[in-house]
Order: C-alpha cells, then sequence, then structure tokens
C-alpha cells in the first residue's frame, strides 16, 4: 500500500472534487491524477528507477504535490527540502542523497552551484526556462503511459533533520509511516474525513506540512495550500474556502492571533485545530481558544524520526497544560536512566520509543547510508529520542529538556527548557534560548539569549527579576543577553550550538559580564 495508489482510489471516487487549491489555481482529483501520471512518465522517460532519489527544492505549490506523487507513482524517493534553507544546504543534502534529479525554481545561480557537486545529475525547472535543466511543462506534457509491473520501494522519503546539533540526518520515511499516521490514525484520533477542507501554514517540505497533504488527498479531502505563510492570508483562506481543519505550530498561531482578534467571525467554518513543532504557552492557547471557542485544539509531540509519539486532547488542554499528552496508540514508550533502566513516575531520563519494526508502523526505517547511526538510534527496535522526559502516575508525559541541552553547574542539572518556560511567563519577552558554557568554577554555567519585541524597554534586571522566585538559585541565567532575533535554521528551530559559540566569544574578553546585544 503506497500513498500514489491510496490517491488514486480518491480520484476515482471524487474525480470532480476539488483536490487542491493554491491561490487562484483550482485542480480536481481527477485532473491532477492526470497531471501526475503524466509526469510520472516523463521520469520515467529520464530513466528514473525505483529507489532512485529526487530533491526536491520547491516553494509551496502544486508543482510541488504533482511532484511528490509522480515520483511515488514510480518508486522514486523523494527528499524533499524547504527553501527556507541556504544554498550551502541544499549542496550538503544532495552531495549526501545522491539524487538522479533536483528540482528547483528557475535559479541560474543556484543551478550551476548545486551541479557542481552532481555532475550526473538531471536538472528540473519551474517558472521562466533556463540553460542546462529540463522545464516541468515538458515533463507534464507526456501522454501517460501504464505503470503496472513496475518495482517499487516502501521508502517514499529521505527528510533531513534539522541539525541543529551537527550535520543533519536523512531520516527515511516509509509509505507504510505516512499512511498508518495521516490515513489510519489521525482520522479516528481528531475524526478528519473526507468532508474536511484543511489548510497547510507550514512548508510541504516539512513533516507537519507534509502530514496535512497525506491527511487530504488520502482522505478525499481537499488541501488549501499558502503560497507563504502571512497572518492575514491565512484568515482570508480559512473564511473564503471555508476551512474546517488547520495544521500550525505555536508561532503561526501567535502570528495569527491578532489578524483573528479583529473578527473571529471569520474563521466560523472552523472545528479543528492541530498544532506541533514545540511548547505551546498555556496563555496562548488560552488566547486562542476564547476567541475561537468553538474549535478544538489538539496539541501533539512529534519528531521526523517518529511522527507524532504522543498527543493532548481538547478537553485536556488546561487539565494538564505543561503536558505533551500520552501515547499515540501503537507506540510504545520508555523513561530510561543512563544505565537504560526505567525510571519511576515523576523522574527524569531519556524518552525512547517504539512502533512495531522500524519503518512498518511509525518510526523511521533508518537513517540514509549510516549504518553506525541507525545502530546507535535504533536499539532492539526502540528510538532514543535524546529528549529528556519524565511520566506521571496517570501516563501523561512532560519533555523536561533534550538531553544535548541539560547543563550541569556545581554538580546539579538544569534543564534549560525548564528556565525557557520561565522566562516566557514575561510578557515582555518574545522568545528565549538558554544554554550553558565552560565555567572554571561551577563546570557549566548557565546564560540566556532573550529575544525581544521591537521598541521594547526590556532590561537584563527584568530577565532577572522574571525567573526569580520561580527557579531555584542555581538554575538562574549566569549571562542574559537581550537580541534582536534569535538564529534559527531552515525549519524555525533555535541553533543552540551557534550560541553557545556565541556566548563564549563574547564572555571571553569581560567574563561575567552582562550585556546588550543589536540583532547579532
Amino acid at each position: 500500500m503506497r500513498l500514489d495508489t491510496i490517491f488514486r482510489a480518491q480520484a476515482v471516487r471524487y474525480p470532480g472534487k476539488t483536490a487542491l487549491v493554491c491561490g487562484s489555481d483550482r485542480v480536481s482529483y481527477s485532473e491532477l491524477d492526470r497531471r501526475i501520471l503524466n509526469l510520472a512518465t516523463g521520469l520515467l522517460k529520464l530513466g528514473a528507477k525505483a529507489g532512485d532519489r529526487l530533491v526536491i527544492y520547491l516553494p509551496n505549490g502544486i508543482d510541488l504535490v504533482e511532484l511528490l506523487y509522480a515520483a511515488f507513482s514510480i518508486g522514486v524517493i523523494v527528499v524533499p527540502v524547504s527553501t527556507r534553507l541556504t544554498p550551502l544546504e541544499l549542496q550538503y543534502i544532495c552531495r549526501d542523497s545522491k539524487p538522479f534529479a533536483v528540482a528547483l525554481d528557475a535559479d541560474v545561480a543556484l543551478r550551476a552551484e548545486v551541479a557542481r557537486d552532481l555532475p550526473d545529475a538531471i536538472f528540473i525547472s519551474t517558472g521562466a526556462k533556463i540553460s542546462g535543466t529540463i522545464d516541468l511543462t515538458e515533463l507534464r506534457a507526456n501522454d501517460s503511459a501504464p505503470l503496472h509491473h513496475l518495482p517499487f520501494t516502501d521508502d517514499a522519503l529521505v527528510m533531513y533533520t534539522s541539525g541543529t546539533t551537527g550535520s543533519p540526518k536523512g531520516a527515511v520515511i516509509t509509505h507504510s509511516n505516512l499512511i498508518v499516521q495521516n490515513y489510519f490514525v489521525h482520522a479516528v484520533e481528531w475524526g478528519v474525513s473526507s468532508a474536511d477542507i484543511y489548510l497547510v501554514t507550514t512548508p510541504l517540505a516539512h513533516r507537519a506540512g507534509l502530514a496535512r497533504l497525506a491527511n487530504a488527498l488520502s482522505l478525499g479531502g481537499t488541501l488549501v495550500i499558502l503560497k507563504s505563510f502571512d497572518p492575514v492570508a491565512a484568515v482570508r483562506a480559512i473564511e473564503d474556502e471555508k476551512i474546517t481543519v488547520v495544521g500550525m505550530v505555536p508561532t503561526v498561531c501567535r502570528m495569527m492571533l491578532p489578524a483573528i482578534q479583529d473578527a473571529p467571525s471569520r474563521c466560523a467554518s472552523l472545528r479543528c485545530i492541530v498544532v506541533t513543532g514545540e511548547a505551546f504557552p498555556v496563555e496562548l492557547k488560552r488566547k486562542f481558544l476564547s476567541l475561537l471557542p468553538h474549535v478544538r485544539l489538539v496539541s501533539f509531540f512529534a519528531m521526523t524520526e517518529a511522527g507524532a509519539v504522543t498527543s493532548l486532547a481538547h478537553e485536556e488542554q488546561f487539565a494538564r497544560p505543561e503536558s505533551i499528552g500520552r501515547p499515540t496508540p501503537g507506540v510504545e514508550i520508555r523513561i530510561v536512566d543512563d544505565r537504560g533502566i526505567d525510571t519511576v513516575p515523576g523522574q527524569p531520563g531519556e524518552l525512547l520509543v517504539r512502533s512495531g519494526e522500524p519503518g512498518r508502523f511509525t518510526v523511521m526505517r533508518c537513517y540514509y547510508q549510516r549504518p553506525e547511526e541507525t545502530k546507535t538510534a535504533l536499539r532492539e527496535g526502540w528510538l532514543h529520542t535524546g529528549d529528556i522526559a519524565r511520566c506521571d502516575e496517570l501516563g501523561y508525559l512532560y519533555i523536561v529538556d533534550r538531553k544535548k541541552d541539560m547543563i550541569i553547574t556545581g554538580g546539579l542539572n538544569v534543564y534549560t527548557k525548564e528556565v525557557e518556560q520561565a522566562l516566557l511567563t514575561n510578557p515582555g519577552i518574545a522568545d528565549a534560548a538558554v544554554v550553558g558554557i565552560p565555567d572554571d568554577v561551577y563546570g557549566e554555567s548557565v546564560v540566556a539569549f532573550v529575544e525581544r519585541p521591537a521598541d521594547s524597554q526590556l532590561t537584563i534586571e527584568d530577565v532577572i527579576a522574571t525567573v526569580l522566585g520561580r527557579l531555584a538559585g542555581y538554575k538562574k541565567p549566569k549571562h542574559v543577553f537581550l537580541v534582536d532575533d534569535l538564529p534559527r535554521n531552515g525549519t524555525g528551530k533555535v541553533l543552540k550550538h551557534e550560541l553557545r559559540l556565541r556566548a563564549e566569544r563574547l564572555l571571553r574578553p569581560a567574563p561575567g559580564a552582562a550585556r546588550i546585544l543589536q540583532g547579532v
């Protein structure tokens, strides 16, 4: 069973129904099916074989969806890359995945840069025709040929992890991984169906965006795609297209609030919001649901390598607001100490996840061409996530920190997530990131980088006062830096390794000095 065969069945059931909406473009299921098959035939004529990789470096749009499903239709593995990543990051992914073809916008310079590392690769361009590429329109012009009896692989995607602590690794995600969660589990857990109209607010190259695509096209619904996220445009799309289900991250929710506050009635069609990606601040939840009391909110904890691990139902959002919920049915979890022994309720440890054989249900099959990293991450079927979590007596989980982000100061553990959450209780703090740096006396010291809104009058003293009384003294930041923006990667995650280097560099000439950094 593959995503393309499920889609094709829905195209038979709902031929005239709108499958995709992007700006003024609308494509029915039957038309999308025809275009996908034509593209699949075009890829075969280029020499594509089952198991080959296709890098797609395109902005959100119908072209991306067609290429994705055309590749699936002939067993080609897609490597989706967000256009928020830099050319250097794209080059790294191309060198690592060794694709037979790369699809990108009509960017001559970018094509030349990537081509240096891939002399034999085929380049597919969208938009204006550029030298050395095959135009997507030409591929789409092929008459489709029967695709029966082709060899196929269950591998669907190679999704590169965000690389916040080192070089990104490609997680091999199978059709089974995507189908189990987005077709079966989500339909049961969230009640989504062919009757829903979905809005994707994140890049389709990310797993959250791909999940909304898989929800819509597998269940027979309609997907509305924003070419790029804009809060006003998102609210307009909800009103105009009668959106019923929206997938988002808390940052998107925060950005949409002002537009929703202006006219909550524009979101009358909404019935379900699914949120993932980071801790969802309690006050943000309250504000959002006070404006849209008819909407059901589901938040869940997910990873590239494991999909949705846990979820917190609408009714539980304020009963256990700090929790990431309980395990998704079919997903097993363990919390273990450094010796691999299960911890008791309330005691932090590393979160381990298992869902049958890797690649068969929700956990990835492996890391692409990295047997040693795969062996380290997947042991006896358990994915070692690197997340520090705790579990209460009723089975609710709480993320304490990333294992690699934990600070040990004076022999005491400081979980950076805890300090960040304390800082974010100050409404004058837009975002915060906490890291540890070497300390001659205590081993490590706590450093906070605080992002403040434009024209903010926030001071370092305000930051320190925020955590006093909330946290033990040893958890209080020893150094505070006020910044205009935190450095982030293409998926929006804060680059903590860059902050550590920055803190060490800035504190070297004047140890112990707190200072204001403008936009550095």
